[in-house]
């Protein structure tokens, strides 16, 4: 009977690292007193005009800028934590993204009177740790898919190996 190797702790660890580093830069986003694009306002439209010339449509505007950034800021977030999870409870990482979100909103709305919580940022993101948790489901199916196959192959050739002959005293 063959025992199966302890499993690496490497993808864990370095996932929980930069996990706690991305949190980190989340929270300071999130938390500051001061809403991130106060004082950006002409630099905001300027972009917004240089997407416009550029094929996004008129109706693509602030509020859906800010939207899409909330996704996207929630996307690396999920991602790491559905890599940081074991794999038998990845499905926590569905849970993480709402909460942390709630969370954050619930703090602003409490003691941040200069920022505003609303149900279309929670919503936002969570979209964002779900497509990032997704991402990091497929990418552990794919690289377990990939490990099951070259330890088969391994043991394949490993019997195919002709054995040397132990001489008998």
């Amino acid at each position: 009977m063959s025992q199966q190797p302890p499993p690496s702790h490497a993808r864990r660890n370095i996932s929980l690292l930069l996990l706690l580093a991305y949190a980190g830069v989340v929270a300071a986003m999130t938390l500051s007193p001061t809403p991130l694009d106060q004082g950006f306002e002409s630099s905001i439209d300027k972009l917004l005009g240089v997407l416009h010339r550029n094929g996004v449509p008129e109706w693509f505007g602030y509020n859906k800028l800010e939207f899409t950034a909330n996704i996207a800021m929630f996307i690396p977030l999920g991602f790491l934590i559905g890599l940081a999870l074991p794999a038998r409870v990845w499905w926590l990482a569905l849970l993480a993204s709402p909460a942390i979100s709630i969370a954050i909103e619930l703090t602003q709305a409490g003691l941040l009177e200069s920022r505003f919580a609303t149900a279309s940022d929670v919503f936002a993101n969570t979209l964002g740790g779900l497509f990032g948790t997704l991402i990091a489901v497929i990418l552990r199916a794919i690289v377990n898919a990939r490990d099951e196959k070259v330890i088969a192959r391994a043991l394949w050739q490993a019997k195919q190996t002709p054995r040397p002959a132990v001489p008998r005293y």
